[in-house]
């Protein structure tokens, strides 16, 4: 990889080269950027590891970059912070540099990318088409290679619009596992921070940085005991019916049945569901009560300030003032009912495809129908923060020769699902696991890939590691099975048992898994005896947890240690 400092030439170089001023509310001078890669380097010369080292990082400007003024695109709002957002902090913190701040539909209201004094935003690959909003400029700049990720915001979908209209990557995690604190609210409870990428290991690598509780932060969240730390092979997808496509243009239907069918090929099943009780929740951010959240984020300032205002934004927040308490609480009744539906529809599945949004207009059509041209982009985006899901939007080819995009999204907190499900779509390695690290186990029997109680693992979300050699101080022996009632075959067949031996034994081949503490705990409440888990030491050093057995058990039994492992034995003839 390039040396930081030859990365900020070259951003420059594409920045000038590019000519798009209306991506940018704040860019820093160069001179600046390269003063602190420098220092980075440095940094890295003394050895200081520093996972994003050199990665040009574009900002929406409704988050807070020390130094820089926030202004969510009204010049009146502005203001410069003394500290960063904690989001931006923690990519600094691990090498990223900021590059500057990004245009945006004014106070993140908006999936068009156009309601900005500092004007409209256009498509990276068709300037007289939109960008989509209201993260613009942080999508664009992506796009277009000026920067390496971006961060936007995201309340109705404005981390995925952008995504598919660019053909980029859009991941927007469960709400609260990036803090949103440092950020202009839209809709503070349903507002979240997103990464805009070219791939989905860049844009994941930025969000295991950012990722963690923040004290202080009243909506920030952590990962669950139970975490999934991988999809199932093999899984179920749903996909909405023939009717629930209604709004595409027959490009998109086609290109969203390829989609489907890449899913398949994956090795992926699938099933329709009707996903029409998802589409009547999205109609309650803006067309409900919800949109009482808008006016307590910054409608006292937009009434004390009309100058500077988008008309449309104005509009729209403005109107929500007078939103009695009453229909707002009987409508977050009603979004609770939703999510209710939404878990219940999501029964026996792993995620949900969609079309990431409807259509790609001109700037001109956006012009002449600014709210009706919005809500078409918003029709598969609107509900998933609402309903607390996660989602990852990716590229799926194009739809009359422009951009195409989906979305896979999950339950709340099953990111690393989403993320390994879309990286079968697009063709990418899935990498390492988003989620917090888990519990490293080392397996030797029938829990290994393509053996009989696999399932087991992978139903409790545990993610393959690798495959592994323990130290030189291990045996294993064959243990019988036990006979079924009928006599005539193994209720449970033989199995592997492991014991250590100080010294004098031999290494054996396993496979390490990673599975989170509360799957580890439901793993070994349901072991049968003789078989136990404790710590086993790996070839390398690293002291894991794995299968034991009680040695009374392994009292008379075979001693296979001689063949290094339970599939070398399987293959002798004698498992």
């Amino acid at each position: 990889m390039p040396a930081p400092t030859d990365r900020v030439r070259s951003a420059y170089r594409r920045i000038t080269g590019a000519d798009r001023p209306e991506v940018w509310i704040t860019l820093r001078p160069e001179r600046e950027l390269a003063v602190e890669a420098e220092a980075l380097e440095d940094r890295l010369a003394s050895g200081e590891e520093l996972p994003l080292a050199g990665t040009l990082v574009a900002v929406k400007d409704n988050i807070d970059v020390a130094g820089l003024p926030t202004t969510a695109a009204h010049p009146g709002y502005a203001f410069t912070p003394a500290a960063s957002a904690p989001c931006v902090r923690r990519l600094v913190d691990a090498g990223a540099l900021v590059l500057g701040k990004t245009n945006l539909d004014q106070f993140a209201t908006g999936l068009v990318g156009t309601r900005s004094p500092h004007g409209a935003v256009r498509g990276a690959h068709d300037p007289e088409r939109i960008s989509g909003g209201s993260s613009s400029g942080s999508a664009v700049a992506v796009a277009l290679g000026m920067a390496d990720i971006a961060l936007g915001t995201d309340t109705a979908g404005s981390g995925r619009v952008p995504a598919a209209l660019n053909g980029i990557v859009g991941l927007k995690p469960t709400l609260g596992l990036v803090p949103s604190s440092g950020v202009v609210p839209a809709a503070r409870p349903y507002d979240c921070v997103t990464v805009f990428s070219r791939d989905l290991a860049s844009g994941r690598a930025a969000l295991a940085v950012m990722t963690g509780p923040e004290p202080g932060d009243p909506f920030s969240r952590d990962w669950p005991a139970d975490v999934r730390l991988a999809a199932r092979p093999g899984g179920r997808v749903a996909v909405p019916s023939d009717e629930a496509l209604a709004p595409l243009e027959d490009g998109e239907r086609a290109a969203f049945r390829k989609a489907v069918d890449a899913l398949r090929a994956f090795g992926v099943r699938t099933g329709e569901v009707d996903v029409s009780p998802l589409l009547e929740a999205a109609r309650l951010l803006y067309d409900g009560a919800v949109v009482a959240e808008r006016y307590a984020a910054v409608g006292e300032f937009l009434a004390g300030h009309p100058e500077g205002a988008d008309p449309t934004v104005s509009a729209i927040i403005l109107a929500a003032e007078g939103v009695p308490a009453h229909r707002l609480a009987a409508d977050q009744h009603r979004l609770a009912s939703h999510r209710a539906e939404a878990r219940r529809l999501l029964d026996g599945f792993d995620a949900l495809l969609l079309p990431t949004t409807v259509g790609h207009p001109t700037l001109e059509e956006v012009a002449a129908d600014p709210v009706g041209a919005n809500s078409r982009l918003g029709t598969y985006t609107n509900f998933v923060n609402l309903l607390d899901m996660a989602a990852v939007a990716v590229p799926a080819g194009t739809a009359d020769g422009r951009p195409f995009g989906v979305s896979v999204l999950t339950r709340a907190f099953e990111d690393q699902v989403a993320l390994d499900l879309a990286a079968g779509l697009v063709g990418e390695d899935p990498g390492e696991a988003y989620p917090a690290p888990g519990v490293e186990l080392a397996v030797f029997g029938a829990h290994l890939r393509g053996q009989p109680l696999n399932h087991q693992l992978t139903g409790l979300g545990a993610r393959f590691v690798e495959e592994a050699l323990t130290s030189a101080d291990y045996r294993m022996v064959a243990l019988p099975g036990s006979a079924a009632p009928d006599g005539r075959s193994a209720a449970v067949p033989s199995k592997p048992g492991v014991l250590r031996t100080n010294g004098r034994g031999t290494s054996l081949r396993c496979e390490v898994w990673r599975i989170s503490p509360a799957g580890l705990g439901a793993f070994l409440a349901a072991l049968p005896p003789p078989m136990a888990l404790g710590a086993v030491t790996l070839a390398d050093g690293r002291a894991v947890v794995g299968f034991t057995c009680d040695p009374a058990a392994a009292e008379g039994a075979e001693d296979i240690s001689h063949r290094g492992g339970w599939l070398a034995h399987l293959a002798s003839g004698r498992g």
